[in-house]
């Protein structure tokens, strides 16, 4: 099934996505739902961020190739996560599929996109097994983890380098229905395919991340978890468009802007 919120009729909704249409539900994805007679044409209806997470994590140094290659990027030698590692992202800075990313006026050029899948939950996950965790996520999105490498070098904190306003593009919809191992990612800038790589290759696999984080902090229907991106990103700038495809999903698109 794929789930999405749209913008029709001056109201925001919850749809299922069926071929090329879009039909509204009353309730959500996280809950009780009916599906009603209003439908749409998908390409009528403005898109919105699949759900508004009350819990935004993100998984960080989480692919092995990527290790290696900013090791050798910096001329030193890779050094391997020994555990997993999360951090946090903040809602201001999620934006929708098409809307644009605000590159601001006194960010450097070492803008960068990082194209993430993202587990979108379902159910309220406390202290869960491995085996079991998956049994916790609806389905699966897309993001773009968009750095700006020279705060996150000289700042104490990712407060902007990372959650700056627009910097978290998230969609275009929830698909529930995936099969990780066959996925593959694929980031192109201006239509040039800049990165690829097999999607589920992570070092830390979700399952374990997802056991881990529900241990010590509840995650809640309508969270997100975002798995970490793969090879060497690369810088972008004021009229570059980004689309990230995952296999499986589809693509998530969004235009670098300058900030007036």
């Amino acid at each position: 099934m794929r789930w999405c919120r749209f913008k029709a009729d001056n109201g925001v909704s919850f749809g299922i996505i069926e071929g090329d249409t879009v039909i509204a539900v009353d309730g959500s994805p996280f809950g009780d739902y009916t599906k009603t007679t209003r439908s749409y044409p998908l390409s009528s209806v403005k898109l919105d961020i699949p759900t508004v997470p009350s819990n935004f994590f993100c998984v960080g140094v989480n692919y092995a190739d990527h290790v290696r290659r900013m090791a050798a990027k910096r001329g030193k030698e890779p050094e391997f996560p020994k555990q997993p590692d999360i951090g946090y992202r903040s809602n201001n800075a999620l934006i929708a599929h098409d809307e644009n990313i605000i590159k601001p006026r006194d960010a450097g050029p070492q803008f960068q996109y990082e194209g993430e899948l993202v587990a979108v939950f379902g159910k309220t996950a406390r202290n869960v097994s491995k085996e079991e965790a998956l049994d916790y996520v609806l389905g699966w999105t897309i993001g773009n983890d968009v750095s700006e490498r020279g705060w996150q070098a000289s700042d104490r904190t990712l407060w902007r380098a990372k959650n700056s306003d627009t910097f978290k593009p998230m969609g275009p919809w929830i698909e529930t229905d995936v099969d990780l191992d066959a996925m593959q990612t694929a980031i192109r800038v201006n239509g040039a395919v800049t990165e690829s790589f097999k999607t589920n290759n992570m070092i830390f696999d979700a399952p374990t991340y997802i056991s881990l984080v529900s241990k010590y902090c509840t995650i809640h229907p309508g969270d997100v978890m975002w798995m970490g991106t793969d090879g060497v990103p690369a810088n972008i700038d004021v009229g570059d468009v980004v689309e990230i495809e995952i296999s499986g999903i589809g693509t998530l698109r969004n235009k670098v802007v300058a900030e007036t």
